[in-house]
């Protein structure tokens, strides 16, 4: 599979998991994710390139959103006005 496929999906899981506010520790979730804790940061570090406001919250032992954001990746048909002639 393709790596941009595979990070992009990895991406769009990290993004459930931390709007479920389950996540865990960083180890677990690298573990319930399938990849290692140094590619979950490197992944992280990708989402707070493109905005995403993620931090780990200590308290919690998970990581959230500092912000309300949306997330959303794909082509999605727009609806255009049609012109009566």
């Amino acid at each position: 599979m393709n790596i941009v496929v595979r990070t992009i999906e990895t991406i769009e899981r990290i993004d459930r998991l931390i709007r479920l506010r389950a996540t865990g520790t960083p180890e677990s979730m690298a573990s319930r994710l399938g990849i290692s804790k140094t590619k979950l940061y490197r992944i992280i570090n990708i989402m707070k390139r493109f905005n995403a406001p993620v931090i780990y919250d200590l308290e919690k032992k998970s990581f959230i959103y500092e912000n309300s954001v949306g997330f959303n990746f794909g082509f999605y048909p727009i609806k255009t006005e049609r012109k009566n002639h």
